[in-house]
């Protein structure tokens, strides 16, 4: 049976929001903006918390073990996440508002406990756990706004959500240049407790969605002959998946060269300028919120061009901007003799391209039926965090084999590049509405 649809809202319509679904964005977007928030803290704290841990555990603290050690730590970050696809069958079976409710707790509370490691062991257990939630937080909180808010205001919807991402960015920035620059990496996790605030929210203020109820007795029935992940497999959804999976890791591997490394990144450029002190840190600071910016910016613009244009062809615009940023800042002012200004300055226009996450946040949704909406958004962007995490241990070592982080980091380009090639076989919905 075909999802697509053939009514086609007006994109300037403007259909009321009620209560109901205002709260829900707004707990979804605080959900999200916390979750960024945890995700760029360990950037933004990597050096020191590496240079403290590993002589605790028996470790010389030596540039190339700090930078292998992070790479390690990061991609266990993102083993988490990738075990995050078991958030979808919970929340197709129990409810998007409970599954979103306890992500928010699950990464809140282990982000805390962070803060307590004596040793890089500890460390790596409690981020482990952490991205177990953080990464369950993006497909829960896409699939609940989706289906919550009027069919007019879904696509733009997609844009302001993934917003809150890129602004958790700033606020660890902000975070970071006061807190972190004076009082150490330890208090930095400290404030990953906060989203547990929102989880209460959550629980107590936001109800299921009107889609999610009317199907959910249906799709129990179902499930008791076919399970909500192996219908992702089906001839009727087979091949998007798979396309779907590989298009999130390319977006996925961008996300952690550009801005995972952009901290690190900046810190050296400083150092190289002359910088001393706490201005370092501060410098990266300003750049992680130079980043953000132009991330969110670029997440507001993608509805109204993908509605434009398509949901193809608005990727490929984003996919090449990357593939341009990535390698001018990473491969030509990285190693500029006064690198640091032009840098900050790609900054700008590599979060702007960072913005593609948007897409899958509006496109997903799209493309699965309600039963399977939020399994289908869990597992497809775990492959790809499971392959990026694979992707962050060979990064690790090439920058521990050839002594520099910016080359490695410039291949990177190369994702976005196969990505421009899988885009044509992906599935279009432009002008379709959400299927039931």
């Amino acid at each position: 049976m075909s999802i697509r649809a053939t009514t086609r809202p007006e994109f300037g319509a403007k259909s009321k929001l009620t209560r109901h679904q205002i709260n829900g964005f707004w707990a979804a977007w605080f959900g999200w903006m916390l979750d960024g928030m945890d995700s760029v803290i360990y950037a933004l704290v990597l050096a020191p918390a590496m240079k403290e841990l590993l002589p605790r555990s028996g470790i010389a603290a030596t540039a190339g073990n700090v930078g292998f050690s992070g790479s390690i730590m990061f991609a266990l970050f993102l083993v988490g996440w990738g075990l995050s696809f078991l958030w979808g069958p919970i929340a197709d079976r129990f409810g998007r508002a409970k599954a979103l409710m306890m992500t928010i707790l699950v990464y809140a509370l282990f982000t805390f406990l962070s803060a307590f490691s004596q040793n890089i062991w500890e460390l790596a257990v409690f981020r482990l756990v952490a991205g177990i939630g953080i990464g369950g937080e993006w497909s829960m909180a896409g699939t609940f706004v989706s289906e919550s808010w009027p069919e007019d205001r879904r696509k733009m919807g997609a844009g302001y959500l993934q917003t809150g991402y890129y602004a958790g960015f700033f606020v660890a920035a902000l975070l970071n240049y006061t807190i972190g620059a004076h009082f150490g990496w330890r208090p930095m996790f400290m404030f990953g407790l906060v989203p547990a605030l929102v989880s209460f929210w959550v629980l107590v203020g936001v109800k299921e969605p009107d889609k999610w109820k009317k199907v959910v007795n249906v799709a129990a029935r179902r499930a008791e002959k076919r399970k909500t992940l192996a219908a992702l497999f089906t001839p009727e959804y087979r091949k998007r998946t798979w396309i779907n999976s590989i298009l999130l890791t390319v977006a996925i591997i961008g996300l952690w060269a550009g801005s995972v490394y952009e901290p690190t990144a900046i810190v050296t450029l400083a150092q190289k300028a002359g910088l001393k002190g706490t201005a370092p840190v501060h410098m990266a600071s300003i750049g992680t919120g130079v980043l953000s910016i132009g991330t969110i910016l670029g997440c507001i613009a993608l509805p109204p061009l993908a509605e434009r244009i398509g949901r193809k062809k608005a990727l490929a615009v984003y996919f090449a901007i990357m593939i341009v940023t990535i390698l001018l800042g990473f491969g030509w002012a990285f190693y500029l003799p006064h690198g640091l200004a032009p840098f900050i300055v790609i900054l700008f226009f590599l979060g702007f391209g960072g913005g593609n996450f948007a897409m899958f946040s509006l496109w997903l949704p799209e493309q699965y039926r309600t039963e399977v909406r939020a399994s289908a958004f869990a597992f497809t962007t775990s492959i790809g965090r499971f392959i990026g995490a694979a992707v962050t241990f060979l990064i690790g070592a090439m920058v521990k084999g050839m002594g520099t982080l910016g080359t490695p980091v410039a291949l990177t380009a190369i994702a976005f590049v196969i990505g421009l090639f899988v885009i044509p076989a992906a599935l279009e919905t432009k002008g379709e509405v959400l299927p039931d």
